[in-house]
């Protein structure tokens, strides 16, 4: 990792917004995100008790991802017309999976929705990754194939390659790398690991 770029970045960051994220142009710039919004509402609909509904929850799943702004209008149709597709036994199988991810063996939880999305070739790091990180803003990671292969190659970062097809090796690699960062910067560019990657991406510009 190059440490010195990125303190360099954060210092001609804070240059420009003493305030972090706080600054009053970078809150109207996240307004459109939604980001309070969209994390209260995925913590009350996938909270551990709401997986004893499974078909309600792959419902909340689906509609969650159609109002995400991180996720393409593209993909956004194709993920509900998967889950539409899906038979009874494998809504199950995709919510418990889910249930996994957010609570149980990780790993685990992350390759059988992964499995799942393959079938229809629909393995996107978008759609995998988008809604553990609005349920846990802090600690779980949102893949953005661009920002992901941008932020590894400005900071130099070691033991990780980006590969557009998701994998729970890089997933946890780059998630590793996320957290080490952010204690080496000003906690107000860290409220939540889409802030700080926010921070990264504009860095790069």
């Amino acid at each position: 990792m190059n440490i010195e770029k990125l303190k360099s970045a954060e210092a001609q960051f804070l240059q420009l917004y003493p305030l972090g994220f706080d600054d009053p142009e970078l809150q109207q710039i996240g307004k459109k995100h939604r980001m309070p919004q969209m994390t209260e509402q995925c913590q009350d609909l996938f909270s551990e008790l709401a997986f004893n509904k499974p078909h309600v929850v792959v419902e909340s799943m689906v509609k969650m991802i159609s109002r995400s702004s991180m996720v393409s209008m593209f993909e956004k149709p194709k993920f509900r017309d998967f889950v539409k597709s899906l038979p009874g036994g494998e809504i199950e199988r995709l919510s418990e999976g889910f249930y996994e991810q957010l609570y149980g063996n990780q790993q685990q939880g992350f390759e059988q929705i992964l499995d799942l999305l393959r079938s229809q070739k629909l393995a996107r790091w978008s759609l995998i990754s988008i809604l553990p990180n609005y349920v846990f803003p802090t600690k779980e990671v949102f893949v953005k194939p661009t920002t992901a292969k941008g932020i590894i190659a400005f900071l130099e970062l070691e033991n990780i390659i980006y590969k557009p097809q998701p994998t729970w090796d890089f997933y946890q690699r780059y998630k590793e790398k996320i957290t080490a960062m952010k204690q080496l910067v000003d906690p107000t560019l860290t409220a939540s690991n889409a802030a700080f990657s926010g921070f990264l991406m504009m860095s790069m510009r």
